[in-house]
């Protein structure tokens, strides 16, 4: 056994919560309080705390069906354009990679956050975009330009 306990369990909401504490009558090598000691951590959006109520933090997850394959290009013009779409100043060109086994991925990076976007070939023809700011945006202007742009005819979205 190490100097921490570790345990974790899943809540009656099904989000996991970990907790991980030293115990009491510990301390370091050199006579410190454990530095591990933390009264909790949580997980799961039902029982997340927010840590940084001073900053401004908005997220949004896109999933949807394409109407064709996507491509390294179509992911590049699609985050390039997201920015100005929702006001964001772009730091740098979005970057991208294709796994052989997963397919493509793509981020960039604005001042105010950033955005992913994932593709897939297999098992099925399938996207999901995950917007993250620490400034405002219209979640429903976003869905709407990615649901337009890979021609998507419905799509799911949630923010949180």
């Amino acid at each position: 056994m190490t100097s921490m306990d570790v345990w974790g369990a899943y809540s009656e909401a099904a989000a996991l919560s970990l907790r991980f504490q030293c115990r009491p009558d510990e301390t370091t090598a050199a006579g410190d309080s454990c530095p591990y000691a933390l009264d909790h951590i949580t997980g799961g959006m039902a029982f997340m705390r927010d840590l940084a109520p001073t900053i401004y933090r908005q997220r949004l997850v896109i999933e949807a069906y394409p109407a064709e394959p996507i491509s390294a290009l179509q992911i590049t013009d699609y985050l390039s354009g997201l920015a100005p779409v929702l006001d964001m100043k772009g730091l740098i060109e979005p970057v991208t990679h294709r796994s052989d086994l997963y397919g493509w991925a793509g981020w960039t990076h604005w001042e105010t956050s950033g955005a992913h976007f994932y593709a897939w070939e297999q098992p099925v023809l399938f996207y999901s975009v995950d917007i993250y700011t620490c400034k405002p945006f219209d979640p429903l202007v976003a869905v709407e330009y990615t649901t337009h742009f890979f021609g998507s005819a419905t799509a799911e979205y949630k923010e949180f």
